[in-house]
């Protein structure tokens, strides 16, 4: 009996323990979950608004396009287009809660269940505590936290979620994730993801596509598609079996999708495209107001003549050089731009950048001022040797040719032919004539200027000579078409810039007819491609530098090669390597458009030759005005005209200003300048132009 009521006393006293236990138990449980409530109230009141939480993060995406639309460069996070979670495709959003948050409908932010598997699995196999994130989780992280995998961040990190629960439903909440998390490639945001991916819309994404996006969440870097191929596709089947364990797709379904057949977007170019993006995209600062919204840069790069134009600077230059590219087309858009034989190893752009000597090539200023003075291109010169202020000029071939014409002057470059021009002309003249047409470095007057001694960029050559090809008319380069949102709405669109005649219709004629003899007959034959090119060969003393520019079939592209460090280059002259990568990428530029053949046949103003001059006393010529009247003033004294006028011409700044484009933001153009002189000069001394 005593046993009996010792065990039945026992009974009672641990009955009562364990009530007590139970209510201590119970006490604690609800202080804790009141405890917990508080924190979730708090937590409730700071957290923003679903418009708020909205609101696009700072930073700006940029993707740079090709003129055919391709996506040559992404530059910034990319956060996409948000996408309401009703336009998100069920089976984006399938896939996601499959492989991240299976009970994600059924949990108030954490997920018990889920909790306690993982804290049984970190006792079991010794590996050290572990945790699972539910969806709003690792929404409330990537909003408000850091990666930090401390129990604090942790603990802060589930409240955090308890009470978006609170504030928010399930499809917010979803809608939330799916427009943050990060899908590795600076994508932020299901739509990024799909854009920078397989380069559409999030709203398209097909099943397969999903399956990839889905997978990037748990290890963007390891399971991204363009780092690692084979494991983005392994991960894409871990979350097809996951999508099927989950009742989500079918058997049937999880057989027909193969992501290895996903038609991934092409990587951007990283090698020479850059050199043009680094030129184009400063150029957005004067064009749109938008820093925030993801946005769309189409650019008038042609993805087929910059691949061209990489093979010929790369595989054409000497060796130790360096070279250079620049290709407009008719209406000024840059359809290649190369700075050099390799972007990784040397960023800096020699196409817009370097200042190099043009050599010869500066000679077409001196021919269009000659022109514009009254010459022709039969008209007799004579090749001899010549002094001019203590500095004689001698050919390359060191002979002199004697009389020959203007044509064969230029076609086989002959120097003392341009510095005797020069010297007539007033080198004045040619400086102002190389501003008109878009030479923006300073330019030297004293007489070996004609030879190209004044520094010039490759990108203001090319584009002088495109205005010559446009038959005098001025041409303004421009690198970007338009800006779009990445819904397409456009915020900047290229109006093409008014043309200014630069010169008279015959004189851009001539000059062309010159610069096909060139080709022809003379120092650029190298560069000829079976169809009319016209141009001209570039070489600086030393052989430092080689030039070789010219047009074809609406196309005008201009080759520099030399070393950077302004050393000679064996052999290296204009008409050799420069002249033959100019072919090599004009093939390939213009294969696909027709032939044109020059317009060289021009009308010259008539020659008054003969009241040019009147005799004075004992056969003395004086000089005339217009009207054939003599001006006051001996030829000895410059004929009475003031030494003032003797200076050199002043530069109207305010017309270079607008044949180069140089207009203020809004598109306005100042006035039209005055009308210049076209035909022969009535006076021996450089006459002011017409004010």
């Amino acid at each position: 009996m005593a046993k009996a009521g010792n065990k039945a006393a026992e009974g009672s006293r641990f009955k009562r323990w364990a009530v007590s236990s139970l209510k201590i138990g119970t006490l604690v449980a609800l202080m804790g979950l009141m405890v917990i409530g508080i924190f979730v109230a708090i937590a409730r009141g700071e957290i923003e608004s679903f418009e708020d939480l909205k609101a696009s993060p700072n930073g700006q995406m940029i993707r740079v396009r090709a003129a055919d639309g391709t996506v040559i460069q992404t530059l910034g996070p990319s956060f996409g287009r948000w996408i309401p979670i009703d336009e998100i495709p069920h089976e984006m959003k399938d896939a996601m809660v499959a492989v991240e948050d299976r009970r994600f409908y059924y949990h108030p932010g954490i997920d018990p269940y889920g909790l306690t598997r993982a804290v049984v699995v970190s006792l079991t196999d010794g590996g050290g505590l572990r945790a699972t994130s539910t969806i709003t989780q690792q929404l409330a992280r990537n909003v408000y936290l850091n990666n930090n995998r401390d129990i604090g961040r942790k603990l802060r990190e589930m409240i955090l979620a308890m009470a978006m629960e609170t504030k928010f439903s399930k499809e917010q909440i979803l809608e939330l994730y799916l427009n943050k998390v990060y899908f590795g490639g600076g994508a932020y945001g299901v739509d990024a993801a799909s854009r920078r991916f397989f380069d559409h819309g999030a709203e398209d994404i097909t099943l397969a596509e999903a399956t990839i996006i889905a997978g990037l969440v748990k290890a963007p870097s390891r399971y991204s598609p363009t780092a690692d191929a084979q494991a983005a596709i392994g991960r894409a089947g871990v979350v097809l079996e996951v999508m099927q364990d989950a009742g989500m797709i079918t058997p049937e379904e999880a057989a027909s999708v193969e992501p290895a057949k996903v038609r991934m977007a092409p990587e951007p170019k990283q090698d020479s495209v850059r050199y043009f993006t680094d030129w184009a995209l400063p150029q957005l600062d004067n064009l749109i107001d938008e820093t925030e919204k993801p946005i769309d840069v189409w650019t008038t790069l042609d993805l087929g003549m910059q691949r061209a134009a990489t093979d010929a600077i790369r595989n054409g230059v000497p060796r130790g050089a360096q070279g250079a590219l620049v290709s407009i087309d008719r209406d000024g858009a840059v359809r290649a731009m190369v700075g050099g034989t390799d972007y990784a190893t040397s960023n800096y752009n020699r196409a817009v950048t370097a200042l190099r000597q043009p050599g010869s090539a500066w000679k077409v200023f001196v021919y269009l001022a000659a022109l514009e003075a009254g010459y022709r291109p039969e008209d007799k010169v004579v090749d001899e040797a010549v002094t001019i202020g203590g500095w004689s000029p001698r050919n390359s071939s060191g002979t002199y040719s004697g009389e020959i014409t203007l044509r064969t002057a230029f076609a086989y470059s002959k120097n003392t032919v341009a510095a005797k021009l020069g010297e007539e002309i007033g080198t004045s003249s040619v400086a102002s004539m190389a501003r008109r047409f878009g030479i923006t470095t300073p330019i030297s007057t004293t007489p070996a200027m004609v030879l190209g001694s004044s520094d010039t960029r490759v990108l203001d050559m090319t584009r002088a000579f495109a205005s010559i090809a446009a038959r005098g008319k001025s041409v303004t380069p421009y690198a970007i078409s338009k800006v779009t949102t990445i819904d397409g709405d456009v915020i900047y669109q290229h109006r093409p810039s008014r043309q200014i005649q630069l010169v008279e219709d015959y004189v851009a004629g001539a000059m062309t007819d010159l610069m096909q003899s060139a080709v022809a007959t003379g120092t650029g034959r190298a560069a000829s491609i079976g169809r009319p090119v016209a141009g001209k060969t570039g070489t600086t003393s030393s052989n430092k530098d080689g030039w070789f520019l010219g047009f074809s079939s609406g196309l005008t592209t201009g080759v520099w090669m030399g070393r950077d460090d302004a050393r000679a280059v064996g052999n290296l002259q204009g008409g050799t390597a420069p002249a033959a990568a100019w072919a090599n990428f004009m093939r390939v530029a213009v294969a696909r458009r027709p032939v044109e053949n020059f317009d060289t046949d021009v009308t010259f103003p008539e020659r008054l030759e003969d009241e040019e001059m009147m005799l004075g006393e004992d056969g003395e010529e004086i000089l005339v005005d217009e009207n054939g009247m003599p001006i006051e003033g001996m030829p000895g004294d410059a004929g009475g005209i003031p030494p003032e006028m003797m200076e050199p011409e002043p530069l109207d700044e305010a017309w270079i200003d607008e044949a180069l484009g140089r207009s203020g933001r809004d598109g306005e153009n100042r006035d039209q300048p005055p009308a210049r002189n076209s035909g022969p000069k009535t006076v021996v001394a450089p006459s002011p132009r017409p004010q």
